[in-house]
């Protein structure tokens, strides 16, 4: 198909924009934790200039995988996935632990690695890889096929799950399954098979809650203690007992339309600068900065989506559609724990939050869908 000059500047603007946004998050997370530091003991008083350095990381990956070529990045999308899921084992034996869970590696000098973050972004490519080549099979509307590829695509996010799940690390599931069920439909999936998904879904999770509250010697038994402990949380959330919470939700709470002021943070709460970032935003910015804040992260989704939307590629179509879903998925999770909605889950505040592996994760992403607009002679 002739590309027109119109096209390409479309989506050289839309480029243009994404990257404008992540800038901006630069500034709003170097902000916050440098704020969220007077929290912390004094051996975490350099993080905002290792954020920035994560930050320059971040930059250069996405320029790396701006200018590959699709097929080199689909080459090679299986080997990743393979050493991800390699990684999520080793980390069981020799990750540190923290918080009754291993999911991380301790490297010296630099910090923690999360393998999981990582595995999130290879997921996505070979999802894609294996979606592309269904919608492109001739016999792609009958149920036997439908079936075939559901199943291939729900083993791909299996391992991965059981491998956070032993760690455990069960937020990082629900993103898992959550971009796969987003990109099953992007790929044109009937909505059937969706609803009996949901149906099975809410089975499972029905009879895990029963178990849990009813005979928790036999759950203990089942999953073992620090799954167990992690479930008692919950009921630390749903009693409002949590202090991390409950002082977070007063930071957030008492900081009215347009909040305390910069550096001000009168309220303390734990991990100011990794899962609850987003109270730091609230405290400091107030009502109006965390609807500022959300509106940038939705203009990203939405970004992903209309680049998607002009992708004539299938692939291109669905890893935006599944990068789309990974940010937009886990800003709402993130969002609902500070706010109180959800019980803790661990997951960081996409672009915001501090962390090495959390923001190259992000920046790979956003790489991938610049990509796909890059290459508008395959993808127009």
């Amino acid at each position: 198909m002739v590309i027109t000059m119109k096209n390409s500047k479309k989506m050289n603007y839309l480029n243009i924009k994404i990257l404008l946004l992540v800038f901006i998050f630069m500034i709003v997370s170097l902000i916050s934790i440098y704020s969220s530091q007077k929290m912390l003991s004094s051996s975490y008083n350099n993080l905002y200039i290792k954020q920035l350095l994560w930050y320059l990381i971040g930059f250069i990956c996405i320029c790396i995988i701006y200018k590959s070529k699709n097929d080199f990045i689909y080459k090679y999308a299986n080997i990743l996935y393979i050493i991800g899921n390699i990684l999520l084992l080793l980390v069981l034996f020799i990750g540190t632990e923290s918080n009754g869970a291993k999911c991380w590696f301790t490297i010296p000098g630099i910090g923690s690695f999360q393998p999981s973050e990582f595995v999130k972004i290879f997921m996505i490519l070979v999802l894609a890889n294996l979606l592309e080549k269904y919608c492109k099979s001739v016999n792609k509307n009958f149920f036997k096929d439908e079936i075939k590829i559901i199943l291939k695509c729900f083993l791909i996010v299996l391992i991965p799950s059981i491998l956070s799940f032993l760690e455990p690390d069960t937020g990082i599931i629900f993103i898992y399954f959550a971009i796969l069920i987003v990109m099953l439909f992007t790929s044109g999936i009937r909505i059937g098979w969706f609803i009996a998904f949901f149906a099975i879904i809410t089975s499972v999770v029905t009879a895990f809650l029963i178990l849990f509250f009813n005979n928790k010697d036999t759950f203990i038994n089942i999953f073992g203690t620090n799954f167990f402990y992690r479930m008692d949380r919950i009921l630390d959330w749903k009693n409002g007992s949590g202090m991390q919470l409950t002082n977070a939700l007063a930071a957030t709470g008492s900081a009215g339309l347009f909040g305390y002021g910069f550096n001000n943070t009168p309220i303390y709460f734990p991990e100011p600068q990794t899962d609850f970032i987003f109270a730091i935003i609230g405290e400091e910015l107030g009502f109006v900065g965390c609807c500022v804040v959300i509106i940038l992260l939705l203009l990203i989704v939405i970004e992903c989506i209309v680049i998607g939307l002009r992708a004539k590629d299938t692939g291109g179509r669905i890893i935006c559609g599944g990068v789309g879903a990974l940010v937009g998925i886990q800003t709402f999770i993130n969002i609902s724990v500070a706010t109180g909605i959800f019980p803790n889950t661990g997951i960081s505040l996409p672009f915001v939050s501090y962390g090495l592996t959390s923001l190259v994760c992000f920046f790979a992403g956003i790489g991938l869908v610049l990509n796909v607009g890059l290459q508008p002679k395959k993808y127009q």
